[in-house]
Order: C-alpha cells, then structure tokens, then sequence
C-alpha cells in the first residue's frame, strides 16, 4: 500500500503543476478528457516500463511537448471545481479525480497494448497541435476502438 500512496502523490503533485502561460480556451468535457489521456499514458507507460513496447521516454516527450496545454486543462478542471467547491475543496476534489483516473488504468488500456500506446505517445510527442491531443482524448478514452479513428486505428 505504501507503493500505491507515494503514486497517488506523484499523481496529485502532476496535476497540480501550473505555469504561467496563455490560457487555452477549453470546455470543461474538453479540460477532462485532456486530463484523463495525460494521466492514461503516464499510468500506462509506467506499466509498459518493463517490456520491449517500454514508452516513457515518448511520455516524457510527449508531456514536454505539451505542458502547456496540460496546464491550462488542468487550470480548467480547477476553475470549475472551485465554482462548486470552494477553493480548497477544488484540489480535493481534483486530487480524488486524478488518483480515481489512474486507479481507472492500473491494470493497463482497456483495448491498446504496450506497441500501440507507445505510438500513439510518439504521435503526439511530435504534434504541437491541441486539436491532435484533444481527438487523440476522444478516440483512446472510449469504450473501444473507433472506425477510421487517426490515432488508435492504425
């Protein structure tokens, strides 16, 4: 259980990273799936680490890349969560959404293995395009794989 406590940190203290920058203007559904695909592939390629489809350093590149963007969705979620919330009831509450999104993926992407996370993070360590991460967040964090989609259909 420690293990799992000092990984809950890591993923609070993620999402809490703020610089300052010029906002993106997200919805907060947008702000959310944004979240949710950072936390899926840092989950994920923790998890891959071991194997020969081994993606952190393309996670790395591909939060780098985008750690802009991650900001703003993350500023986002917290606006919204201190409307309903109260300000320190927001990072509770944005704490509890983290952890809960990574618990979500502990046991790996429902219907992506290892090879195709790890180009699917290469993808979009290569784009500096929002839009490319905001499509990659709606076609990875469905139900299952979408016909025609860009990024997990190949």
């Amino acid at each position: 259980m420690n293990g799992f406590r000092k990984f809950a940190a890591v993923v609070a203290a993620a999402a809490m990273i703020v610089m300052p920058v010029a906002a993106q203007a997200f919805s907060k559904d947008e702000a959310e799936q944004i979240r949710r695909l950072d936390i899926m592939l840092m989950v994920t390629s923790l998890r891959c680490r071991t194997g020969s489809d081994n993606f952190q350093q393309q996670y790395g590149r591909f939060s780098a890349t985008h750690l802009a963007l991650l900001n703003d969705a993350a500023r986002t979620l917290e606006a919204g969560l201190v409307r309903q919330h109260g300000t320190s009831g927001a990072k509770r509450a944005l704490d509890k959404m983290s952890v809960g999104i990574a618990n979500e993926y502990g046991r790996g992407h429902p219907w992506l293995g290892c090879g195709e996370l790890k180009r699917i993070a290469t993808d979009l360590s290569q784009t500096k395009n929002a839009g490319d991460v905001v499509l990659a967040a709606n076609e990875l964090l469905g139900p299952g794989p979408q016909i025609g989609g860009r990024f997990a259909a190949r």
